[in-house]
């Protein structure tokens, strides 16, 4: 449709991070596209209203948006909600998607789950606790990236019928060339 919708739970800078990495994706996909962007609410109680999630959700997708890419906490859970009430086509493909966030959420809504970007701590703590046991741990601020599988895409058998080979290989060539620093990504923390 060339509208996506982006759910945070909150308008602070650690959500505008998700919020500019998904843009610029879609962007390095399509320049014309535009993402329709809500935040459930300013106090913590914006990450656990699933109800608000759902409301805003479909208030994108009544916008246009027919992927929704969620950091809203359990507040995200109700655009999984708002994606499947939009059911599925004759050929059995959803007529609307969700992108998870910070685990693998593909099993939520088996088929209405485009992906989940997963923060990948298991990956950081192993790290670590390999430089302490190796007493190469150095004290300070450590970032895990793409480039430390700090971060990644869920795909599983939930989601893999949604993902083509060529689809998955364009990713694939996007994330070697962020990881080689081809591909700048902004980091809307900085500013």
């Amino acid at each position: 449709t060339g509208v996506l919708g982006f759910l945070g739970g909150m308008d602070i800078p650690l959500i505008h991070r998700f919020n500019k990495g998904y843009e610029e994706g879609a962007k390095a996909v399509n320049p014309n596209i535009r993402v329709v962007t809500n935040y459930v609410g300013v106090t913590d109680h914006a990450w656990n209203n699933p109800g608000k999630g759902r409301e805003l959700a479909l208030s994108q997708i009544e916008k246009g948006a027919d992927v929704i890419f969620t950091a809203a906490g359990n507040s995200g859970l109700g655009a999984f909600d708002a994606v499947e009430q939009f059911g599925m086509n004759a050929d059995g493909q959803a007529n609307r998607f969700v992108i998870g966030v910070d685990s693998n959420q593909n099993m939520v809504k088996p088929g209405f789950v485009l992906t989940s970007m997963v923060k990948r701590v298991d990956n950081a703590v192993y790290d670590a606790v390999k430089e302490v046991l190796e007493g190469k741990f150095q004290g300070g601020f450590h970032v895990f990236g793409l480039d430390k599988d700090g971060v990644a895409y869920a795909l599983d058998e939930f989601n893999r019928p949604l993902v083509s080979p060529e689809v998955l290989e364009r990713v694939e060539a996007a994330k070697a060339k962020i990881i080689a620093g081809d591909i700048k990504v902004t980091d809307a923390m900085a500013n």
